[in-house]
């Protein structure tokens, strides 16, 4: 009993600081609820669900660490421990776990604050990017008294518990209670280790309830674990024939015709367009972070975007145009691939990514300059690499001129310097009599939302005001574009990358992947309005269009512009595990463990029906993402010779 009594007391502080960290997590799940009340159900069940739930996780959290800290302390020698400096150091310890701790527990209220989820893949990529990252919250937060109060929570904390703690290092153990104790703490770290962070079913159907009763630090280390998702393995599929015969008949127009048309979810085709073609000049700004609702065109209430909303009355304008992710890497998958999301990474970040049928291929074969200008720097989520290896030359902020600077923050320079830059390079291509194709990816509309003085009448430091600079700059680029010889025979296509934000009370919310889409070429392109369903995987082939290019097609998107009435409208969205299909007011979500469920007017009543409830549109939106990770993972997206 006196051997058990000092095993105990010799377990103390990891025991206490997994008491600690459950506390802790159950504190912060509880300030979160509170925050997002208005978004969740009056549902006393679901409440009791999302707690008790949320506990469950936290427990397997706390396991870890007390198997951390206990098995740890057996491996040190009794002498070191109980030394004055092993007390002193215990004590340290404590206080660097619970500063960690208090740090995670505000990093995931900063996190929720701007995404609404709890950590996932986009903390795991953040981690990547340090540089980026810390920049970008020393920018935005004040980090220092932050800090400081967390240090000082954990002081105290320490100094309350000093006497438990210096107890629990006081009472020397045998070999044979440390092997008892090991084997007892490692079955406790086994069992919570069997739990999968999808291995517990759904909760809710109200996305707040779902992220609310998760754990942040669970789910970070499970998404850094399970960054790539293999379909075949976790998503539903139907028979491969049907999938594929489904996909081509959602693909291939009435001009295209099919080069291999019995082969399994090969798309690959001959576009053939009757008009001449035209060699006009492409510059494509992926705007960072423009929700569709910030347009009054749009539908949106606030006037920050003066100057696109006059625009999108002179240009081919597309009301119900939707982001394929709410990543960047995302939206510049679609827009130089033509694909829909596939689970897990986009493809930008993915290791043997190069040689890929893309715009630049089909471009730079027809004698164009194409190029890649971003404001920041290009490696940060695999960029310079991704379109370096896919026929663009790259331009980014180490190559940008100390004029090309003139104002910075942590993610790139301010969108003017970058147009600066991207005229400049137009007028090269120009001057060497040579077509020019150019993604240009802006940074301004992001936080820490700094832009340069004077430019705009509102407030630093706002996203209202970010989004005003961004409109601002838009515009003063296509005045400054006037100017050159080149304008005229140049198409303006103006995309934003995603949404601002991504949460919404379903899993996959489709008004938060409702983004605006404006082509401008007031000499080669009329104003219109189109108002039915595309997807931001069609701009590539909607581009090749306008220009009335004859070439070989591999992309699965299709030319908006010549897509007959009866074929059906569609948009593929997605986030890092589920996959979606809008058509016909209904949204179809694929989700992993091999389940499909069906919305029913997702943007109101939103009801939900099993896949059996229509087995068509079912069917459809599987065929989409069963060919898409069928066709990267045999080479069937791989760039083509063109004739």
């Amino acid at each position: 009993m006196l051997q058990l009594n000092r095993t105990l007391w010799r377990l103390s502080l990891p025991a206490l600081l997994a008491v600690i960290t459950i506390v802790a997590f159950t504190l912060l799940r509880c300030v979160l609820f509170a925050r997002s009340i208005d978004q969740i159900p009056v549902d006393f069940s679901e409440y009791a669900g999302l707690f008790l739930r949320g506990l469950l996780f936290d427990s397997v959290v706390a396991a870890y660490v007390y198997g951390f800290f206990s098995l740890v302390g057996l491996l040190i020698p009794e002498r070191w421990r109980q030394s004055a400096w092993g007390h002193k150091a215990t004590l340290a310890v404590a206080w660097s776990y619970l500063f960690a701790l208090g740090f995670v527990l505000v990093a995931e209220w900063l996190f929720w604050d701007e995404f609404n989820v709890r950590f996932n893949f986009i903390a795991v990529d953040y981690l990547v990017y340090r540089r980026e990252v810390t920049g970008n919250i020393s920018e935005s937060y004040p980090v220092v008294p932050i800090l400081s109060t967390i240090a000082l929570v954990a002081a105290g904390l320490v100094w309350l518990a000093r006497q438990q703690i210096q107890r629990s290092i006081n009472h020397p153990l045998t070999l044979k209670l440390r092997v008892l104790t090991a084997v007892v703490t490692g079955l406790i770290v086994a069992v919570a280790g069997g739990l999968r962070g999808d291995s517990v079913p759904a909760l809710s159907t109200n996305m707040y309830v779902e992220e609310l009763a998760r754990n942040g630090a669970f789910q970070f280390f499970y998404a850094f674990r399970h960054n790539e998702l293999d379909y075949e393995t976790f998503y539903q599929h139907i028979k491969p024939e049907l999938a594929s015969t489904l996909l081509k008949q959602n693909v291939v127009l009435a001009h295209e015709t099919l080069v291999n048309p019995n082969a399994l979810f090969d798309v690959t085709r001959r576009v053939d367009v009757p008009e001449p073609e035209r060699k006009l000049n492409v510059l494509l700004i992926s705007v960072e972070s423009l929700s569709g609702e910030y347009l009054r065109s749009l539908g949106g209430t606030e006037n920050i975007t003066p100057h696109l909303d006059q625009l999108s009355q002179e240009s081919l304008f597309f009301k119900q145009y939707y982001a394929t992710g709410n990543r960047t890497v995302r939206g510049l998958e679609a827009l130089t691939l033509g694909i829909p999301p596939t689970p897990g990474s986009a493809v930008v970040r993915r290791p043997n990514n190069g040689g890929l049928f893309s715009l630049a291929s089909v471009l730079n074969a027809k004698g164009y300059d194409s190029k890649f200008i971003y404001g920041g720097y290009g490696y940060f989520d695999n960029m310079n690499a991704f379109f370096a290896g896919n026929g663009y030359h790259v331009v980014d902020r180490t190559d940008f001129t100390e004029d090309e600077q003139g104002f910075a923050n942590v993610w790139g320079v301010a969108d003017e310097y970058l147009y600066l830059r991207a005229m400049r390079e137009a007028d090269k291509s120009f001057a060497a009599n040579k077509p020019f194709f150019s993604i240009i990816m802006t940074t301004s509309n992001h936080r820490p939302y700094t832009f340069p003085e004077g430019r705009i009448d509102a407030p630093q430091k706002k996203w209202s005001s970010a989004v005003k600079y961004t409109d601002w700059a838009i515009a003063n680029f296509i005045k400054e574009a006037r100017k050159k010889p080149w304008f005229d025979n140049t198409v303006f296509v103006i995309s934003a990358d995603h949404c601002a934000g991504s949460a919404g009370k379903t899993a996959v919310p489709v008004e938060r992947y409702h983004i605006p889409l404006i082509i401008y070429a007031p000499k080669h392109v009329k104003p219109q309005i189109v108002d039915h369903i595309v997807s931001q995987m069609d701009v590539p082939p909607t581009i090749l269009g306008l220009l009335n290019m004859d070439y070989t097609s591999r992309f699965l998107g299709r030319d908006m512009l010549r897509v007959p009435e009866n074929m059906a409208q569609r948009a593929l969205i997605a986030t890092y595990q589920r996959m979606g299909l809008y058509q016909d007011n209904q949204l179809v979500i694929l989700s992993p463990q091999q389940q499909v469920e069906i919305h029913r007017d997702p943007l109101n009543k939103d009801e939900i029906l099993p896949a059996s409830a229509n087995p068509d549109v079912s069917n459809q939106a599987i065929s989409y993402y069963q060919g898409a990770a069928y066709a990267l993972e045999h080479g069937l997206l791989k760039a083509l010779p063109q004739p």
